[in-house]
Parts: structure tokens; sequence; C-alpha cells
């Protein structure tokens, strides 16, 4: 029986081998593109799952009135463990603000290896205790319990030493502050994925910041130490959390009072921060849960089309298989062994379409890691089989139930008299599913023109400096930071550098350096938490900040030590407007003192994060942090090769042995919407697979439906209609269902396109345009996809037609 039913499926796929390559091809792209989504959601849902106990790791988090915050102060980890018998483990870990890259060299006699590397972070000596590694070389275990230790991923290792192994081996680390020597003690593998994307971990016991960290036992300031820890099996996470803030108002009362700030500590599940975690000094860019929901009903939608198309052609070709239920059914089939049948041809072609997907996959696959930032592999994902054997069979099962349901449902004595019933509600159907095909392409047409209107605005939009031609060469080594004014007036002399000047920070990178300030006959209890950076000479006039009063920093003041610049909305805040700032002092407390600075100017509001956030309070000083972590210049010149390569020249003439690295400060600002940038690419992708798609589908049935008409047109052109009539009579019907589903489509993707808009301070207006010129688009590409059955059909011999049988 089973042998007789593979006989005849592939009988009737192969006599209609048309309707056969468009169902197979339209699934098959359908199942690519959802099995493409999965296996990219699977890696994004693996994330920190690998570490043992991973339902008892959690990061201590806090929150003031003004923000969320990841970090948090350094005796938090200590007081957590001495306080909490359900802890079983803490550690932190440290990433300082200006130290994003490090000089890592391996002396190997006269050669040496050196290169900047990024993501190295401090760690405590519990750290793998609490966090699981894949270690290649070393003992997890003890790998951070000696002083001046570091672990290094598999790839840094292997760039520094080759493939040896490198425990026990010393190599120099190169800081702002100075060069100091580390001992390998591990290297861990690469193959694990984590929120944490550290490539070197180093004992928080060193010679360098070690001392730093020792004295941090204020609990009101310096939170920048991530605290995690390990619950001890059986504990109550909500019991924990809810503990936690009478736990920081005990310890740290006298602290938070002298500032005159409150906080509240809570929790985060370990396995939750990469997808739902938002909040201010992350470890590094996290993903995000509201994006795989999106990529997630695009790819069940894309499936579901494919599908569509394999029911409407199949239910509108049941006129020439009737019969053949008929027959079946007088000779004693009966109507199970008939559901059995169809779904049975309908699985086969989603099996054919699973090895055309399957090749597609692999072929797109390259080009989907580029367009993602990944390294997919589908053998790396061993549920990823039961996942492509699912979602087949949900294919098979969805494209061919209602198919099989209405083709069994025929009478015999009725469909062999040539009488179908249920004629009209089954073309009813295949109309509803026409239209929603095209409303899930449209809102993808719409929502793709948003993301990329959205992304063109950001790219844009003034954003009160001038990010253009701006060259930043990073100072990450205490030698070269020694020569910064000789490097400086060099680069002055290159034609084309028009200014130059330093700062701790710049526009569009991470800045956690912020202190309080209140202003005269008023307290800490009163501050205003006012972000800033230390910056050298002539910072304003090189990145073409605006100065709305006052003055900026230039070499004739020699008493800018102990001078601020304002914007707009510090001033603003601190109760000053933007005259009456001049000359007035602000004082905040450091080091336990009261420290005070002079305004000297305001600048007008510009924006120093991204434009998911709106302008908040800032400071330009030149005295409170390092003023020299960055070369900043003003490059006025069309010959950048020849420009680059004499900053780069001036550099090693100056810092022989120390690698040159560079960025402009456009790039890293945009750096910022790399996500939304990303997610609009894919999402233009998806779309234009959802048109082809659907339009494999329309082509189909406008196919069928001049096949079905032939005598009719025939008729007609023998009683004298005129060409373009029946091209419209034939168009008509589909692009009058196109019409229906812009109508639909358009409200929910309003909808949307504004609740992802939300995310941004600064957001672009979804204009009226948007709407019709996405119809005429979806119409446009409606009536070319069944003009070419249509004037085929109309262009036909009557005399043909009538002949034909």
């Amino acid at each position: 029986m089973l042998r007789n039913y593979l006989k005849i499926a592939l009988r009737n796929l192969l006599n209609n081998k048309g309707y056969t390559a468009i169902n197979i091809f339209g699934l098959a792209l359908g199942l690519a593109t959802c099995l493409l989504i999965v296996l990219y959601i699977s890696d994004e849902l693996s994330v920190d799952k690998h570490h043992r106990s991973a339902s008892r790791l959690f990061r201590i988090a806090m929150e003031t009135p003004a923000e969320k915050w990841a970090g948090t102060p350094g005796p938090l980890a200590a007081g957590v463990k001495s306080d909490f018998p359900e802890v079983e483990s803490v550690t932190r870990m440290l990433k300082f603000s200006g130290i994003d890259r490090m000089l890592l060299e391996n002396r190997n006699g006269k050669e040496a290896t050196r290169f900047y590397e990024t993501n190295g972070y401090y760690a405590d000596s519990t750290f793998f205790d609490v966090f699981t590694y894949d270690f290649k070389y070393g003992n997890p275990g003890n790998a951070l319990n000696r002083p001046n230790t570091l672990v290094l991923s598999e790839n840094v290792a292997e760039k520094l030493f080759g493939d040896v192994d490198p425990v026990g081996k010393v190599i120099r680390v190169g800081l702002v502050f100075g060069d100091f020597d580390y001992t390998v003690s591990g290297v861990f593998r690469n193959s694990r994925k984590s929120h944490i994307d550290a490539r070197y971990f180093l004992s928080m016991q060193n010679g360098d910041m070690g001392g730093w960290v020792v004295s941090q036992n204020n609990w009101a300031m310096n939170n920048i130490f991530h605290t995690y820890v390990k619950l001890r099996d059986g504990a109550d996470p909500a019991a924990f959390a809810s503990k936690l803030t009478p736990f920081m108002n005990r310890h740290g009362e006298r602290d938070l009072k002298a500032l005159g700030i409150s906080k509240k500590l809570f929790i985060q599940p370990v396995t939750d921060i990469y997808l739902r975690s938002a909040i201010g000094n992350e470890i590094a860019p996290n993903g995000s849960m509201t994006y795989l929901y999106i990529f997630g009903s695009i790819a069940v939608f894309l499936l579901l089309i494919a599908c569509i198309n394999f029911m409407n052609l199949s239910t509108a070709r049941s006129e020439k298989r009737a019969r053949e239920v008929g027959v079946r059914k007088v000779m004693g089939a009966v109507r199970n062994s008939l559901i059995c049948q169809f779904l049975g041809e309908s699985m086969i072609m989603a099996l054919m379409a699973l090895a055309i997907g399957l090749v597609v996959v692999q072929v797109l696959l390259p080009y989907f890691n580029n367009l993602t930032g990944k390294v997919l592999d589908m053998a790396a994902h061993p549920a990823f089989l039961y996942w492509m054997a699912g979602i087949t069979l949900f294919t098979g099962l969805v494209a061919g139930l209602y198919p099989a349901l209405y083709l069994s449902s025929f009478k015999p004595v009725s469909v062999l008299k040539g009488r179908l019933v249920n004629v009209t509600s089954a073309g009813l159907l295949r109309k509803g599913l026409v239209v929603f095909q095209f409303t899930v392409s449209i809102i993808l047409i719409l929502g793709a023109i948003v993301i990329s209107k959205q992304l063109s605005f950001l790219q844009n939009r003034n954003l009160g400096f001038d990010k253009e031609q701006k060259l930043v060469v990073p100072f990450r080594n205490q030698k070269a930071a020694a020569n910064f004014y000789a490097f400086k007036e060099e680069v002055l002399r290159i034609p084309g550098v028009a200014a130059a000047t330093s700062g701790s920070v710049y526009p569009g990178i991470e800045n956690i350096e912020d202190l309080l300030f209140y202003t005269e006959n008023r307290t800490i209890h009163d501050a205003v938490d006012v972000h800033f950076a230390t910056v050298g000479d002539d910072y304003v006039e090189t990145l073409g900040l605006q100065m709305v009063s006052g003055r900026s920093f230039t070499k004739a003041f020699s008493g800018d030590s102990s001078s601020v610049i304002l914007n707009e909305t510090a001033a603003r805040e601190l109760g000053y407007d933007v005259a009456s700032a001049i000359g007035k002092n602000v004082f905040f407390e450091l080091g336990g003192k009261r420290r005070s600075l002079q305004v000297v100017g305001v600048v007008k509001d510009f924006n120093f994060r991204s434009l998911h956030e709106g302008i908040k309070p800032y400071a330009l000083t030149t005295s409170i942090t390092d003023k020299y972590q960055y070369f900043i210049g003003n490059l006025k010149t069309r010959d950048y090769a020849w420009t680059l390569a004499s900053v780069e020249a001036a550099w090693k003439r100056l810092n022989p042995g120390i690698p040159f690295s560079y960025s402009f400060l456009d790039q890293d600002f945009q750096k910022n919407y790399e996500k939304e940038h990303r997610t609009g690419t894919i999402v233009l992708y998806f779309t234009c697979i959802a048109v082809v798609i659907a339009c494999l589908g329309l082509f189909g049935l406008a196919t069928f439906a001049a096949e079905r008409r032939t005598k009719e047109i025939g008729v007609r052109k023998v009683l004298g209609a005129s060409v373009g009539s029946i091209v419209a009579m034939l168009s008509g019907e589909f692009l009058s269902l196109v019409c229906v589903a812009l109508v639909i489509a358009t409200p929910v993707a309003w909808l949307g396109m504004r609740q992802w808009l939300q995310g941004f301070a600064y957001q672009v207006g979804i204009g009226w345009w948007i709407f019709p010129a996405t119809g005429l688009f979806a119409i446009g590409i409606a009536l070319l996809t069944v003009s070419f059955q249509s004037i085929k059909a109309a262009l036909m011999n009557p005399v043909k037609s009538l002949r034909s049988e």
C-alpha cells in the first residue's frame, strides 16, 4: 500500500512539473530561511548556558533614582560572602574606563611579538569557581590565585606563543601608567559563548591596579566592579534578593549619606544577562530578546507563506483530481486513506524541499555569518537536527492538511458527474490566504523602509559637534604617553592636519566618569550627576563644539587646572542660565575632600552618547583624570592614505616597537548602532525572500486561472474584447487582494514601528507617504507577476482556445 501511494505521488508530481517546481522551490526558500534563523536564535539562546550550576549564578546590580547600573562598589563582594550563608562563592570582575586595550608583548630572545588586544578584564581568584571555562592548558581551580598571573584565550595565546603550552611563560602588559610582567597560568578555549566577551583575564592581585583595588572600601563610590554570586543548592534567589538592599543600607549608610544618594540592589540571572539586560555599564554590548522574537516571527511567517502556496495551488487544481478521488472512493477507499495519501504527497515535497533548502543554507551560511558577525555552524548545535526534523514535519503537515481534508471530502456521485461542492468556500479561502501572504510581505517592506530611514537619520543628524574627518589614536602605553606632546607637534606639521587635541574620552564611546556637582550655598544632597571628560587644549575647537558663552581651554590660560566648561543641560540643572554660570564655582567630593572648579564656559548641548539616549549633564575639565588617553586630530585632506602614512611614520619615529593603531570618530560613533544596522539588513533580505515566495504563489495561481478560463477568453476575443480588457480582467482580481492586504498591513506596521522607535531618544517621523508608496510597490510587484500569464492568455489564438479539450 505504501509503495503504491509513493508511486502515485511521484507520478502526480512529475505530471505537473510547473506546479511542483513552484511548490518545492517556495518551500525550499522558506525552509532555508527558517533554518538559518533557527540556527541564529539557537546560538543566541546558548549564551551562558554552559556554566556548571548555571541556574544558581547571579549578577548583583544596583539601582539609583536616576538609572540602573551593572557595576557595584568594591567592598560589596566580601560583605555578601560574609553575611549570607546561602552564598557558596562570590567573585568580581573589573573593567576600567579608558583601558579598552592593552599592549601585550612576548620577548623571545632578540625578537618580540607585540600587539594591542581588547577585552581584557581583571578578575578575582574565585572567578573560575563561579564560571565554567574549558581550559586547554592550566588548572582553572588555581589559575588566578597568585599575584600577577593571567589567563589567555586560545586565540591570544596562539598569537603570542604559537601552538605550544605557554603556562609559566612571562609576558609584559603595557598600560598607560607602566609596563608590568604577568605569568601565564592558563589558556581557555573559545568554544563557549558568554556575555563576558573576554580574550584574557588578569589577576586582581597585581602590581599595577592591585593597590587601588584593595583601597576601595567606600560603599557609595567607584561602582565599577561587576559582582557575581553562586548560591548554594536549594537557596531561594528571591529571598536572597530581598535581603540585599537592607544589607547595603546597613553597611553603606555612612558613605551613602555623605554623598546624599540612595541605592537599591537587585540580582540578574547570569543566563538572562545577554538577552534581557540593557542597563548602564554592561560588560559588552548585549543581544536582544525583542529582536529574537522579531526574527522568530519572520521565520514562522515565511514558512507559512511557502505553505500557503502549496495549499492554494493544491485546492485550485482540485478539479483535476476530483475524478481520481471519486474513482478511489467507488473502489472502496475510505477518507482516512485518502488523507494519508495526500499528506504523504505533501511530506514528499517537504523532504525534497528540505534537501534543496540544506544546500541553500550551506551556500548562504558564510554570507549570513558575515551579516550577523557570528560563526554559525550546523554541526555545533546537536539540537539543530531535531529542529530541522520538526520544522520539516510541521511544513509537510501545514501545507498538506487542508488540501488533504478538502480533496478527500468530495462525494463520488457528484464528482463523477462533474459537479464539485464547496468550490466557493475553497475559493474564498484561497483569496484569504493570498491576502495573508501579501499582508506579511507589506509589513516587512514597511518595516525595512522605516528601519532604513531611522538609521539614515542617526547617521546624518547634527550631533552638536563635527564628527567627520576626526582621526583618533589611542595612547595605551606609558612610553607613548610620555611622547604625547612631541607626537602632537609632529602631526600638526603634516599638511592636511588642521588641529589636534587630547582627551580621556571622546563622543560616542562609553564614558563612566561622573561626579556629583553642586553649587554655592548648596550641599552634596542637592548635587547633579554630571559625566565629564578630562581634555587638552583646543578640544572644543578640534571637535567643532559651539561655545554659547565664556571661553574654551587654550594655552593662553595657565590656570585652567581648576576650571570647568559645562554643557547647557548641566548649567540648567545646576540652576544657572547660560550667561550667569560664567565665573561661578561648582563643587564636588573626591578623596574625602571638597573641591571646587570655576565655570569658564558653557558649550552648546551635544550628543556625547548614542542617540538611544537624550542629552544629559556634561562637563569638560583639564585635571581630574588622565587627559592623554586619546589623540584626536582634525583632518582637512582628500589624500587620506598619504596623511595616515605620515602620521604612522611620526608615531614609529617616536615610539619604535609600539604598534600604531587608529580609528575615525564617525565610525566609532556608528558602532553604537551596529545591532540596528544588522537587524535592518537582515529584515531587508528576509523581506525580499518573502516577496519572492509570495510572488511564486501568485504566479502559480495566475497560471492556473488563465488555464481554467481559456475557453472564456476565446469567446470574449471572438466577441470583440481587446487584449487590454482581458489582461485587466485576469489581473484585477489579484490586484484587489493586494489592496486589501495593504489596508490590513498599514495599521499593524505603523504600531510595530512606533514601538521599535521607542528605543531611540531621537526618532525619525513615519511619513504618510510611506504607506501609499509601499502599496504602489506591492501592486507593481503583483502586476509584474501576473501580467506575463495574463498577456500570454490574452494573446492566444481564440480558434485554438475554443478547439481545445
